[in-house]
């Protein structure tokens, strides 16, 4: 059976934690930082807030996005995704999901979102 060790996940989730300048809820999945910015984007939250590396909730490790409460919507449209990304000194995406349900924006409004988790399942 693989194995990969807790630490190596964590190095990978750490990363995001550290390096992670906003979220945007975008229109469908972004692949790229420009899409995730420019293309699907329709709302974004600066410095969302990102736990530690934990235990999955089935396996793997996970660290934990906080709710939103005061996202700014720049855009019209259903947000599907979410996505982080790294906006300082040089730019990237670092990880995207599907919303737990799809939310009509408008804008000019504000959004909100649960706590969700980014996460490595264990190796199979």
């Amino acid at each position: 059976m693989p194995f990969i060790r807790d630490a190596a996940f964590d190095a990978g989730l750490n990363n995001i934690q550290d390096v992670v300048g906003a979220l945007h809820i975008c229109s469908q999945e972004p692949t790229t930082y420009t899409e995730a910015v420019t293309t699907y984007t329709l709302g974004n939250k600066a410095s969302p807030t990102v736990g530690e590396p934990a235990n999955g909730v089935s396996n793997g490790r996970r660290v934990t996005v906080s709710a939103i409460t005061d996202g700014s919507v720049t855009g019209t449209g259903t947000a599907t995704h979410w996505a982080l990304v790294k906006t300082t000194a040089t730019t990237d995406l670092l990880a995207t999901g599907a919303l737990s349900s799809s939310q009509s924006v408008t804008n000019g409004n504000t959004f909100t979102l649960t706590a969700f988790d980014v996460a490595f399942a264990d190796a199979a």
